[in-house]
Parts: C-alpha cells; sequence; structure tokens
C-alpha cells in the first residue's frame, strides 16, 4: 500500500493535466516491468529510499530503488498503477523482500516526473525533459543484484 504522501503528491500535480479528466494513483504489487496490459503506457524509474529487514532490524540506503508506473487513459478517466521494487538484506539467509521507504522531496520529484510522461504518453504533447535530480543518499557499499528486485527484473539502473 502506497503511503498517503504519494496520494497527495500526485493529486497536486495532476492539477496540471487536462481540465476535466480525472487521474487516480494505486498501488499495484502485481504489475510487471516490461508488461504493461493492452492500452496501458509503462514509466519505469529510478530513485533514492531506505529500507529496514524485519528479521535483523539492519537499515541501508540505496540509490538504485526502482519504480514502476503502468499508466491509461479512457474515457476521461486516468489511472496510473504503481510498484516499488523491493530489496532484501544481504546479511540474513532467506530474509524477506523489504518495501522501500522514498523520503518527501524525492516522492515529489517521482510525482512530477510521472506527471510529465502522462503528459508525453497519454496526451502526446512534446515536452523539454526537466532534468531534475533526486535526492542521493550517502550509500557505503556497493549496490547487491542479487537482493535487488529490479535486477532480479532486468530493469535496474545499476545493469545499464
Amino acid at each position: 500500500m502506497l503511503p498517503p504522501e504519494w496520494m497527495q503528491s500526485f493529486q497536486m500535480k495532476a492539477q496540471d493535466l487536462k481540465h476535466g479528466d480525472t487521474w487516480k494513483l494505486e498501488y499495484d504489487e502485481n504489475i510487471e516491468p516490461k508488461n504493461p496490459n493492452m492500452d496501458w503506457k509503462e514509466y519505469i524509474r529510478n530513485t533514492s529510499a531506505r529500507f529496514k529487514c524485519s528479521v535483523c532490524r539492519r537499515q541501508w540506503p540505496s540509490n538504485r530503488v526502482m519504480v514502476i508506473f503502468h499508466m491509461c487513459l479512457r474515457n476521461g478517466q486516468g489511472t496510473v498503477k504503481v510498484r516499488l521494487l523491493r530489496q532484501n538484506c544481504k546479511m540474513c539467509s532467506n530474509a524477506p523482500m523489504e518495501n522501500p521507504r522514498v523520503d518527501s522531496d524525492n516522492i515529489n520529484i517521482l510525482m512530477e516526473k510521472l506527471v510529465e510522461k502522462i503528459k508525453q504518453k497519454c496526451y502526446y504533447e512534446n515536452l523539454d525533459e526537466v532534468n531534475r535530480q533526486f535526492k542521493s543518499l550517502e550509500v557505503k557499499s556497493p549496490h547487491e543484484p542479487k537482493h535487488c528486485e529490479g535486477c532480479i527484473k532486468g530493469v535496474c539502473t545499476n545493469n545499464q
């Protein structure tokens, strides 16, 4: 489930979209990267976030957290499905995949970029990309592909 902050930020940014259309953002852990449903458009973006192991309580930052958005506009009703790809603890054996905690600055940047993509992919607007950078976290250890759902699914920026 998405924290309320995601919904609030999206609704604020979505006011820039075509007047009369309504848009909603919903969490969907079943959407798969590179496989949107017919009529749906995809946007995959990385951001920075923090994780906490539910087994040993270890915490770690990552600047390679992949977020998948699938969007569709039909008859004035727009829907965006979002899934945050997870990571698991490298210290625990059989550690579960943990959900990232994205700070509010990066949520706002994600939502800004998402609205740009909706304008391009659903309204076919030609826009100049605004290159607003995410707030990076200080990461002291290398990215661990075998503990990253984005790497496992082949969409992590580490693989590019």
